[in-house]
């Protein structure tokens, strides 16, 4: 057993989604006490047919890594293809598509463990680039947070979504050595 205290990661499989939904569900609910509703909205993940689809094809991806302190699961990091609204790279990348921590564990680095992983998983495979893409609106926090992760903006893009507000995102980069 790990200790407590001690973050690890591991891979991910079909039986965490169900973890996948919980860290998003916490996540949504620390930013809706926040007033912070644009990126994820107000509704739990858990209880969203697309977002649970959606967990359970990242739990058989391959690409779900989870952070953990001893046996409980503070993170999780998906590893994939850009989706579909996102400027397509130029030569090949490694894509974050997920990256969500619990948000009773902060101040403990996990989303910049995670995302040391991500690259980390890049270099193993020989690839020098390094994307996500995140959520551009409120105050921008979230895009300030990847930059102090090492990233720099490259593609900002609107999701149109019918019969709500557009969703406004941008597109980052890290290159690795």
């Amino acid at each position: 057993m790990t200790d407590a205290r001690t973050l690890t990661v591991r891979p991910g499989g079909p039986d965490d989604a169900a973890h996948v939904l919980r860290l998003l569900d916490s996540a949504t609910a620390w930013l809706v006490a926040r007033g912070r509703t644009g990126q994820w909205g107000t509704a739990p993940a858990s209880t969203d047919p697309r977002r649970i689809a959606q967990a359970d094809a990242w739990a058989t991806s391959g690409g779900l890594w989870l952070a953990e302190l001893g046996e409980h699961p503070v993170g999780a990091l998906v590893v994939g293809t850009a989706t579909a609204y996102v400027p397509a790279a130029t030569e090949p990348e490694v894509f974050v598509n997920l990256l969500v921590t619990d948000r009773a564990y902060a101040g403990r680095s996990i989303g910049g463990r995670l995302l040391a992983h991500a690259a980390d998983l890049a270099r193993e495979r020989g690839v020098g680039l390094l994307r996500v893409d995140c959520y551009a609106g409120d105050d921008g926090a979230l895009v300030r947070w990847y930059e102090r992760q090492g990233f720099t903006r490259t593609d900002p893009f609107t999701v149109d979504r019918p019969g709500r507000e557009p969703w406004p995102g941008q597109v980052l980069t890290r290159r690795l050595d």
